[in-house]
Order: structure tokens, then sequence, then C-alpha cells
């Protein structure tokens, strides 16, 4: 399999200065995955924000606007605020989402041991076609971990889509699966 990029937009224009301006934090860190990077991708400072959220919903639509899916979400928490804001754009511009509508949902780190404990959070996803995202992925641990909840519960996952790919695509070429992203670290400057 091959990784898609999103196509050209003013949307993917945009929301690439967005980034750039205030999710690219330079320095040594430690990655989820374990890693070590000489800078941080910290897309929840984008995610988060009023003004960029909405350009991350639009610009992740406009990526998947081919694929069949109904419902959206990944791990929490890289991919709650890209879910959200997909979900919103949906509803705001009902043809970025070929006219449906789009639920959303959050997968946990593990089940809760209190109330329903539930693994999966939001709209149940049992029976329907679901697409996994999450903000960036240096692994694919994260989106992967979605991917077998969403399957234990049910769900048809038909693709992972990221905002920013920093290397997760032979862990997701390698799961079978479809694999989509906004940027690259090119696209950022950061290759």
């Amino acid at each position: 399999m091959s990784i898609t990029f999103a196509p050209d937009s003013r949307n993917r224009t945009e929301l690439l200065a967005q980034i750039k301006a205030k999710a690219v934090v330079h320095g040594r860190v430690t990655l989820s995955s374990g890693r070590e990077a000489d800078f941080y991708i910290d897309l929840r400072r984008v995610g988060l924000d009023g003004g960029a959220a909405p350009l991350v919903g639009r610009v992740m639509l406009e990526l998947v606007r081919d694929l069949d899916f109904d419902a959206v979400g990944g791990l929490t928490l890289g991919a709650d605020p890209v879910a959200a804001a997909m979900l919103h754009a949906a509803a705001a511009q009902p043809e970025l989402a070929g006219g449906r509508k789009l639920d959303a949902f959050v997968v946990r780190k593990s089940e809760k041991a209190h109330g329903l404990q539930q693994r999966i959070e939001g709209p149940d996803i049992a029976g329907r076609r679901v697409l996994i995202v999450e903000d960036t992925s240096t692994t694919g641990g994260s989106p992967l971990t979605a991917v077998e909840a969403a399957r234990a519960a049910g769900a048809e996952v038909i693709a992972v889509a990221v905002i920013v790919e920093r290397g997760a695509q032979p862990a997701i070429d390698a799961a079978g699966l479809p694999y989509y992203a906004a940027y690259s670290l090119s696209d950022l400057g950061l290759a």
C-alpha cells in the first residue's frame, strides 16, 4: 500500500501555516513511542485552537473525500481534537463529507473500571464503517491500538488518516490498511 497525501487547497495552505507557527517546537524531546527527536509537533496547539481547528476538520475531510465512512475517532488524546474537528466541519459544510452526518468516538487507553466500563466512548460503532484518525504518528502504535479496539467493538475500519505523517507508514502498511496524511515532514521543512 502507499500513502495518500492531501490535495492542495486554500484550506491546506492555511493549516500548514498554522502548524508551522504554532505546533512545531524545536529541541530534544522523547516521543510517546520512546524515540528521541530534535523537534516535537504539538498538534493539540492547532487542533484545540479556535481559529485553526476548523481548518483541521476541512483539510482532513478533503483528504478522505473519496472514502465511505460514517464515524471517525481514535486513541485519546491525539485523535480527539481531529475527530471533533471533522465532526463539526461535516456539520457546517456537509458537502465536505459527501452530504453525510459524521459521528465521532473516543478510544480509551484502557477500559473504564467504573460506570459502563467501556473502552470506546460516544455513539455505538458496532456494524459501522469507521475512519481511525490521529494527529501525528511516528510508529503507528496509537492508531493501530485504536484499530484493534474499534474492530473489537464490531466496527469495520476502512483506513487510517493523520494530520502529519512522521514515520508510521510501514506499520500501517503492514496492517493492510489504506493510509492518508495531510502533510509530510518535508511539507513542514523538517525532513
